[in-house]
């Protein structure tokens, strides 16, 4: 019996994160702007303007095409796809159809590759606000015409799941280019999905779910979406035409909203105030800024450091902390060739230093901890010098002044005792205090000599070396 296939597709909008808007000199910084404020007469359409294309932003645009595997256009241009809605001034909106930057990619998610169609340039949409009573729209247009681009996948993804993990690899490739922020709560990385099910020959017309604004929305609109084809099969099935659907974050369900156009529906034709892009230039020029992607960096973090998959995701998700581990790690090993240094490194970039930034909301660039520094910390804790409880005091000093590990050291006065001898007058002192105890680790209770570990640290005030502290004490014990 034929079982259902689920089958997805997904159109993405990554906002640019370039000076200016993608045909005028208007800033494309429009957070905390006021209504209205951030724009001009060629973003607004005015009779006689002439837009002027944003280099920058067919470079990164080109620059991503290349991240996924595209083939780049020689000769790219720009078109005018017309409708009329409130958002967009010009009555039109200046995209591409035909010759696009970049097509037939694709992007490796575990096992299976993503294709991905086409990755084309265009400028923003304004954004409607719309009165709850349905009565009256508001539109400000300070997002209209910043730069846009949009990854066209093919229908190769086939569960809900995997679009949430193939997004948020794009995601992580796009910062990793820093062609945008790519922050999903500021609207930088939108994701229209298309969903259909299979069942043997026959499927169900194809929904596209607009507007969705989180990993979750994706994840979860697909899920519902899929069931809700998958009951009402037998209504849905051979049937034309591709509808729209909006996801209800409240109700968790998705609402009918219109029917889709069809590309002769937006009239497209050559936008006539714009020349044909001529890219192998670009190309050339950009394929030398390609930096390390995020799948190779994986791979090597496992080879070279021979790290855990928790550390490298860490590290891996978070570029930034990624490369200031390994400035640490070249640092340490210029002190300590030890071949555990790395993952000693990774435990404390990871476990201590990570949770510090995540606490106090502090980004990495702002870390006033020197690699340098935080090598001399590690190398310390290595050699025995302080103990686990002081490490963390001097590494909570270090992440709020910036302090030389050394200084707060001795400022503290957190230095470990190992010298036998100054140890060893202590040690006889708490085994006068504990002869029990000391009789009975004697007899081979192996639990009382951390009882007695715990009276000597006690009475140096957790400064004593305990592994000194344990050795000494057996040898004594012994003798007794």
């Amino acid at each position: 019996m034929d079982k259902f296939q689920t089958i997805i597709g997904l159109e993405i909008h990554v906002q640019l994160k370039t000076k200016s808007k993608m045909f005028c000199r208007c800033s494309n910084n429009i957070q905390d702007k006021e209504v209205n404020e951030n724009i001009c007469p060629v973003c607004l359409g005015h009779p006689g303007v002439l837009p002027v294309i944003n280099r920058k932003a067919v470079f990164k645009t080109v620059l991503s095409g290349m991240a996924l595997d595209c083939n780049i256009a020689k000769i790219s241009k720009f078109d005018r796809k017309n409708y009329f809605y409130p958002d967009l001034p010009k009555g039109y909106q200046i995209s591409q159809y035909d010759l696009p930057i970049a097509e037939n990619g694709y992007l490796k998610i575990d096992d299976d590759k993503v294709r991905i169609r086409r990755i084309h340039l265009e400028e923003d949409a304004a954004k409607n606000f719309h009165s709850e009573d349905g009565t009256y729209s508001l539109v400000d247009y300070n997002r209209g015409g910043t730069p846009l681009m949009e990854i066209v996948t093919e229908p190769d993804i086939t569960s809900p799941e995997q679009a949430g993990t193939f997004l948020r690899e794009l995601r992580l490739i796009m910062r990793y280019l820093r062609v945008s922020n790519a922050d999903m709560e500021k609207g930088e990385l939108r994701c229209d999905a298309n969903i259909n099910v299979k069942k043997g020959n026959k499927k169900t017309a194809i929904v596209e779910i607009k507007n969705l604004n989180s990993f979750k929305a994706v994840e979860k609109s697909l899920i519902y979406e899929a069931k809700r084809q998958r009951e009402d099969f037998s209504s849905l099935q051979n049937k034309k035409g591709k509808t729209t659907r909006g996801w209800d974050e409240k109700r968790e369900e998705t609402k009918s909203q219109r029917t889709k156009e069809e590309a002769h529906d937006y009239r497209y034709f050559p936008e006539p105030d714009l020349p044909p892009l001529r890219l192998q230039g670009i190309a050339r020029e950009m394929k030398a800024e390609l930096p390390e992607l995020p799948e190779h960096r994986r791979s090597r973090f496992l080879e070279e450091y021979n790290l855990g998959p928790e550390d490298i995701s860490a590290m891996v998700n978070n570029k930034n902390l990624g490369d200031y581990y390994e400035e640490v790690v070249s640092e340490a090993l210029t002190e300590n060739k030890n071949k555990k240094m790395p993952k000693l490194v990774a435990n404390w970039v990871v476990s201590g230093l990570q949770k510090l930034l995540k606490s106090r909301k502090t980004k990495v660039c702002d870390l006033k901890i020197t690699p340098e520094n935080l090598a001399e910390f590690i190398n310390i804790v290595e050699r025995g010098e302080i103990n686990s409880s002081a490490a963390q005091t001097v590494l909570l000093d270090m992440f709020e002044r910036g302090s030389d590990p050394s200084q707060v050291i001795e400022e503290k006065n957190l230095a470990q005792v190992s010298d036998e001898k100054e140890l060893s007058k202590v040690i006889s002192q708490v085994i006068f205090e504990n002869n029990g105890p000391a009789e009975d680790f004697k007899g081979g209770n192996e639990k009382t000599l951390m009882f007695l570990v715990g009276q000597v640290m006690k009475k140096t005030q957790g400064k004593a070396n305990p592994q000194v502290v344990q050795k000494i004490l057996r040898k004594k014990i012994t003798e007794l």
